[in-house]
């Protein structure tokens, strides 16, 4: 018996509906993250109508929007992006660990692809070269990772015999 393997990928994004939710908090990387993550939309064939942009004040916020925009049922896929730097106090790991677990259960729900994209650095300059420096971009990155999942999500249903989205 032959295994079926089912591969995402993004040629082409026109007809997808999706949501980039940013945080305000640390906007120089933050503001970056989004400019690469909507150049490469218009890039996938996106026009500027299908995808939102929502910002928030801080990190820890991201996982409510998402939540709300997945159970909306108006969105193909959501893109999460915020960046959470160490500081002098215990705060940073509390941070990290309430946006990763609060994205990760909505993505874990399975209504819609939820990217993390949420940079975890030690210092500014570790954050910048995540966006467009050395470490490449992570902007880009989240916003071809979402395309890959939503055509991904797209194919699951029929393949699995449920009814297709």
């Amino acid at each position: 018996m032959k295994t079926q393997e089912i591969v995402g990928t993004a040629p082409w994004a026109g007809g997808y509906r999706f949501l980039v939710v940013t945080s305000q908090y640390n906007s120089v990387v933050t503001d970056r993250l989004l400019s690469g993550a909507l150049e490469t939309f218009r890039t996938y064939g996106s026009d500027v109508e299908s995808v939102s942009v929502v910002r928030v004040p801080g990190a820890l916020e991201l996982p409510f929007v998402a939540s709300r925009a997945a159970m909306s049922g108006g969105y193909d896929g959501i893109l999460a992006l915020g960046c959470v730097i160490r500081g002098e106090t215990g705060h940073y790991d509390a941070v990290v660990e309430g946006v990763t677990q609060g994205l990760t259960e909505v993505n874990s729900r399975g209504i819609v692809p939820v990217i993390f994209g949420v940079l975890t650095t030690d210092t500014l300059v570790q954050a910048l070269d995540r966006v467009g420096g050395k470490a490449g971009h992570k902007g880009v990155e989240g916003a071809t990772t979402l395309y890959q999942m939503a055509r991904l999500a797209g194919a699951l249903p029929r393949i699995a015999g449920g009814a297709p989205s």
